[in-house]
């Protein structure tokens, strides 16, 4: 468990560095190549940490931000992360290769509701040791809109003992089915990013 953060109420930043803390998202399913093309035009011209792309533009995207000093982050078992482990390893041993230097993965959701954390933590050590191979580094998505606290909570012991580089509330993509049959979907909020920052080591970053 990570020790006690007091949190400031404001923060002095400037827009180069906030811009260095964002991960620009090029993730929904109907962009075309044009649509991740001025995505990729913005990351390289506010030189943000990484653009987050589907496998398949890594080509794409490693062309288009070439020494601009933004990195590649592509998404494997996105959004829903129910491929299998096997699955999973494949994907981002080849998103590294072809040159994501941050993989991004979504847990098995289900697993983790289930309770069954010895698969979670299994497949989550398996993934890592692929891609940090690899020379990339491994950020894990939690999904939290589906968990429970105590869930969070489990999944940052997980991945503190594992060691990977981040965890993440969310995809983005996680929306739940209310009693009057609409969707809802709250992302990321200031309470889970606190538990997830107490609850996981220093050397483990949140997103």
């Amino acid at each position: 468990m990570g020790s006690s953060i007091t949190f400031p109420s404001t923060i002095s930043v400037s827009l180069s560095d906030l811009a260095k803390m964002i991960d620009h998202s090029l993730l929904h399913p109907t962009m075309t190549d044009g649509d991740i093309a001025a995505g990729l035009a913005i990351a390289a011209k506010y030189k943000v940490a990484t653009a987050c792309v589907k496998p398949y533009s890594i080509p794409q995207a490693l062309a288009a931000l070439e020494e601009t000093g933004v990195a590649v982050c592509p998404v494997i078992a996105f959004p829903a992360g129910n491929s299998t482990t096997e699955i999973k390893i494949i994907e981002a041993t080849k998103a590294a290769q072809a040159g994501g230097k941050e993989i991004d993965m979504v847990i098995n959701i289900g697993k983790a509701l289930s309770g069954e954390w010895e698969y979670v933590a299994s497949e989550i050590r398996a993934i890592n040791e692929a891609v940090v191979a690899e020379g990339a580094i491994l950020k894990v998505i939690f999904e939290n809109d589906y968990l429970k606290e105590a869930d969070i909570v489990k999944l940052c012991e997980i991945c503190n003992e594992v060691g990977v580089a981040f965890v993440k509330t969310c995809t983005g993509y996680g929306f739940v089915k209310q009693r009057d049959g609409s969707y809802n979907y709250r992302g990321a909020t200031l309470p889970h990013l606190k538990l997830m920052r107490e609850r996981s080591k220093e050397g483990v970053q949140i997103k």
